[in-house]
C-alpha cells in the first residue's frame, strides 16, 4: 500500500513528535487536518480501528506539541483511539500493516515504541497506571509529566473510579483527560466556555485559589464559606463539581476538536499542582461523514472506498457463533420472560441487538463493568430469575472474584456465553480467549461445555439454561459449519446428557479426544492417521467411562483444545488418568493446544497453522510424538 507523502506537506516531516514541536502554533490546524487525512487514506487500505481515532486528531496533535513525550508520559485507555498517536511518533509509514501478522500491534504496545508509555486492550487502566507512573516520578525528582487520556465509555468501570479517588487522596501532579464524545458540542461548548477553561486553567485564577487557601487556612469558618463560593463561581460556568469531590482540579467541558483551544489549556494545566481532570466534547469518526452518522458500524472497518457512502458487504456466509447466541436468547426468551440477559458493553459484539430490542424488560447492559455485571446475575438468580451473561473470553477475566466468591460458592443458576473463546486473531494478546477453560476448570459446582458446531452450541445452551447451577458454554469468534440448528419450542427443548462424550469415527490404536470447533480439522487429522475421533463436550464434568474405554482399547491418547495447554481440558484428562493408574507403557498421552506465551496478533487461520492447530499440525506433532524414543534410565 502506497500513500503519497507529497499530498502531506506538513505531516511528511513530522518523523518524531519533537519534529511536530518545531512547529509554530499556527501550524497545527493544518497538521490536524493532514493527519486525519492520512488516517482515513491509511486505515481505507489496510482495515482496522477508525472512527475512535477520527475523534482524537487534535487531542493528540496537542498533547504531543505540549508534552515533551517520551520524556513526559502519555497514557492512552484501551487505544482503540491511538491510530494518530502511532502515526506522530515514528510508525507512520508502518500504519499499512496494523492488526496484521508480524505487523503493527492494534493497540499501544511496549515492544513497539518507546512513545507506548502501557501496553493496553482493555478498558479503564490509564488512570490507575498514570497515578502509579506520577507517584515514581515525585520520587524521581526530573518533573516527568503524566497524562492519561480516557473515553466517557471507560470511565463506567469501577477501576477509573478507584483509582480516581485514590489520586484525589495522595495528591500526586497529573493530568486526566476525560475525552466525552457522547456530548454535543453546542452553546455551552463554545468560544465562551473556552475562554472560562482558559481562564480558570491559567496562573492567575489558580493562584489566586492557592493563594486564598494558604491565607484562610487558620480561620476554618472562613475557609469554609471561601471553598462553598468557589464551588459557587465554578458551578455557574461549568458542570458538575462531582470530580472535584474526588480531589481533581476541573476544566471544561471544552471542544476537543479546536486544537490551539487544546494547546492553550492543556499548556496552562501542565504546570498546575494536583491531580487535574479536563472535559473535552468531540464526536467519534469527526471529518468524515459516514462514521460520524455510524461510529459503531465505523469502530472497526474492513478495506473500504472512502468516496463511498457504505461499507463494503461482505460475501454472504454461515452465521457467526456470536449471531446463533443471540438466536437462541431471542427463541428462549419467547417462552421463559424469567430469562434475563446481560452484557458488559458488548451488545453488538455478542449478537444481542435482536434481543435488546425485542425484550428491553429482559436487557441488561450494565456498561464496562464485568465484575458488576457477574454479581448482579448473582442477585438476580438469587431472586428467582434465570441470568445469561454474554461475555467475551478475555474479559471475563476480570469477573474472576465475583465468578468465585458470588456465584460458584452460592452454587447459583447463571449461564455464562463465553463468546470469543481460543484464538481471536487481529486484536492480539489482550483479547486473546486462550486461558478461559484452565482458569475455570479449577472452580467447584461449575459445568463447562465446548462445543463443536453451532448445533452442539444450541444444545449446550438449552442444558446449560436448564440446569440449577452455574454453566459456561465457550464458543469460539467466527462462523458456524452449516449445521442444522435443534427446534426450540414451549413444548419441547432439546437438552444433551450432562458429561457424555461422543464418537464420532472408529479408528485403531490413536484416539484423538476434541474439545470444542478445531474438530473439523481434528477430523482430517483422525482420518489421515486411522484414529478414533471423539467430541469429548465436557470439560467438566468428564465423561471418565468413556475414557477409561479409550485408554483399554487404545494404545495413544492426543487431547487438541483452542486453550491453553497448561491447566486446560488436556491436563483433566492427564489428571483422571494418572489418578485411575491407567497410564503406563501400554498407553501414552500427548496434549495438543497452545504454548505457554501470549499469543500475538494475525488471523484466525494464521494463528492455528502457526501453532500446529491445523490438520497439518496436528498430524505432524502426534507422528513427531510417536517417532520419540523414549529417555532411557
Amino acid at each position: 500500500m502506497t500513500i503519497n507523502l507529497a499530498d502531506y506537506p506538513l505531516l511528511s516531516h513530522l518523523d518524531l513528535p519533537e519534529n511536530l514541536r518545531e512547529l509554530q502554533q499556527n501550524q497545527l490546524l493544518q497538521v490536524s487536518n493532514e493527519l486525519r487525512s492520512y488516517l482515513l487514506n491509511s486505515v481505507s487500505k489496510s482495515s482496522g480501528h477508525f472512527a475512535s481515532g477520527l475523534g482524537t486528531i487534535e487531542l493528540t496533535v496537542a498533547l504531543h506539541y505540549v508534552y515533551q513525550t517520551p520524556f513526559d508520559k502519555l497514557i492512552w485507555d484501551v487505544g482503540h483511539q491511538a491510530y494518530p498517536h502511532k502515526i506522530l511518533t515514528g510508525r507512520r509509514d508502518q500504519m499499512h500493516t496494523i492488526r496484521q501478522k508480524d505487523g503493527l500491534h492494534p493497540f499501544p504496545w511496549r515492544e513497539e515504541s518507546e512513545f507506548d508509555t502501557l501496553s493496553v486492550g482493555h478498558s479503564s487502566t490509564s488512570i490507575s497506571a498514570a497515578l502509579g507512573l506520577a507517584v515514581a516520578a515525585k520520587k524521581e525528582g526530573q518533573n516527568r509529566k503524566v497524562v492519561a487520556v480516557i473515553g466517557d465509555g471507560a470511565m463506567t468501570a469501577g477501576m477509573a473510579f478507584e483509582a480516581l479517588n485514590h489520586a484525589g487522596d495522595i495528591g500526586r501532579d497529573m493530568l486526566v483527560i476525560l475525552n466525552d464524545n457522547e456530548m454535543s458540542i453546542s452553546e455551552n461548548v463554545g468560544a465562551l466556555n473556552n475562554h472560562l477553561a482558559k481562564l480558570l486553567s491559567g496562573s492567575l485564577y489558580t493562584g489566586l485559589r492557592e493563594g486564598s487557601k494558604r491565607i484562610l487556612k487558620g480561620i476554618p469558618p472562613i475557609r469554609e464559606l471561601a471553598s462553598k463560593a468557589e464551588e459557587h463561581l465554578k458551578g455557574m460556568v461549568v458542570p458538575s463539581t462531582f470530580f472535584e469531590e474526588l480531589g481533581f482540579n476541573y476544566i471544561g467541558p471544552i471542544d476537543g476538536h479546536d486544537v490551539n483551544g487544546l494547546v492553550d489549556t492543556i499548556r496552562n494545566m501542565r504546570n498546575l499542582k494536583g491531580p487535574q481532570l479536563l472535559h473535552i466534547a468531540t464526536k467519534k469518526g469527526k471529518g468524515y461523514q459516514a462514521a460520524e452518522n455510524d461510529p459503531i458500524k465505523y469502530h472497526a472497518v474492513p478495506k473500504f472506498d472512502p468516496s463511498q457512502t457504505n461499507l463494503p458487504k461482505s460475501a454472504p456466509s454461515l452465521p457467526t457463533y456470536s449471531q446463533i447466541f443471540g438466536d437462541w436468547l431471542c427463541k428462549t426468551a419467547a417462552i421463559d420472560e424469567k430469562l434475563m440477559a446481560i452484557t458488559p458493553a458488548m451488545r453488538e459484539g455478542s449478537g444481542m441487538v435482536e434481543f435488546s430490542q425485542r425484550f428491553p424488560e429482559q436487557y441488561f447492559d450494565v456498561a464496562i463493568a464485568e465484575q458488576h455485571a457477574v454479581t448482579y446475575a448473582a442477585g438476580l438468580a438469587i431472586g428467582g430469575f434465570k441470568p445469561v451473561v454474554a461475555i467475551y473470553s478475555s474479559f471475563l477475566q476480570r469477573g474472576y472474584d465475583q465468578l468465585i466468591h458470588d456465584v460458584a460458592i452460592q452454587n447459583l443458576p447463571i449461564l455464562f456465553a463465553i463468546d470469543r473463546a481460543g484464538v481471536v486473531g487481529a486484536d492480539g494478546s489482550t483479547h486473546q480467549g486462550t486461558f478461559d477453560l484452565s482458569f475455570l476448570r479449577c472452580i467447584p459446582n461449575l459445568v463447562i461445555m465446548a462445543p463443536s458446531d453451532e448445533r452442539e452450541c444450541q444444545l449446550m445452551l438449552n442444558t446449560g439454561f436448564a440446569l440449577n447451577q452455574p454453566v459456561a458454554v465457550r464458543y469460539p469468534r467466527g462462523n458456524g459449519t452449516g449445521a442444522e440448528l435443534p427446534e426450540i419450542s414451549a413444548s419441547y427443548i432439546e437438552t444433551i446428557t450432562l458429561g457424555k462424550g461422543v464418537i464420532k469415527q472408529q479408528g485403531k490404536k490413536i484416539a484423538l479426544l476434541c474439545f470444542g470447533t478445531l474438530l473439523g480439522e481434528a477430523k482430517k487429522a483422525a482420518t489421515a492417521l486411522n484414529a478414533t475421533l471423539v467430541d469429548m463436550r465436557f470439560v467438566k464434568p468428564l465423561d471418565k467411562q468413556l475414557i477409561s474405554e479409550l485408554a483399554q482399547t487404545h494404545t495413544s491418547l492426543i487431547t487438541i483444545e483452542d486453550n491453553v495447554i497448561a491447566g486446560g481440558a488436556g491436563s483433566a484428562i492427564n489428571e483422571y488418568l494418572i489418578h485411575e493408574k491407567l497410564l503406563g507403557q501400554n498407553l501414552q498421552v500427548l496434549n495438543i493446544g497452545l504454548p505457554d506465551v501470549f499469543i500475538k496478533h494475525g488471523t484466525q487461520q494464521e494463528m492455528h497453522h502457526e501453532l500446529g492447530l491445523d490438520c497439518e499440525g496436528i498430524v505432524e506433532n502426534i507422528n513427531a510424538f510417536l517417532n520419540k524414543k523414549p529417555i532411557e534410565n
